[in-house]
């Protein structure tokens, strides 16, 4: 059965992602919208309702939740909320080869929760919404 993110975890998804009804460029220069949702449907200037973006979000979170139940088979819920989070972020594929993920699986929980402050780069620059919202990461995955 694949885990679901909780409330805190969701929250700071949200919060970095705000949720945007008309579609943009993110600073990766992909066409997002809604809650940070981004595929080969969304096109600049499309614009869609609430109700869209949190039937998106939800899609969106059940694909993470699912990767990251199958990458962790063992983490509590705070860490496994913060993986989805960071995972929703920056991709399954990019956790997958981390050394958050490998310290983690290795049970080296502190030390896996300082990597989550080495992903705060875009463009080669250190962006200040990725450490927020790293440093919200690492602090829920260090919750007992």
């Amino acid at each position: 059965m694949t885990r679901q993110i909780n409330a805190v975890g969701l929250a700071i998804i949200k919060e970095n992602e705000g949720c945007k009804l008309q579609a943009y460029l993110c600073p990766a220069k992909v066409p997002t919208i809604g809650y940070g949702h981004t595929g080969p449907e969304v096109k600049l200037g499309q614009v869609i309702t609430i109700d869209r973006a949190d039937a998106l979000l939800a899609a969106d979170l059940a694909r993470f939740e699912d990767g990251v139940t199958h990458l962790t088979p063992f983490s509590n819920d705070n860490q496994f909320s913060a993986l989805v989070s960071f995972a929703f972020n920056e991709g399954l594929g990019k956790l997958r080869g981390s050394t958050l993920l490998a310290k983690h699986n290795a049970a080296d929980y502190v030390e896996a929760a300082k990597e989550f402050g080495k992903w705060t780069f875009a463009d080669g620059k250190v962006m200040s919404g990725l450490v927020k919202r790293r440093a919200a990461e690492a602090a829920l995955y260090s919750k007992s």
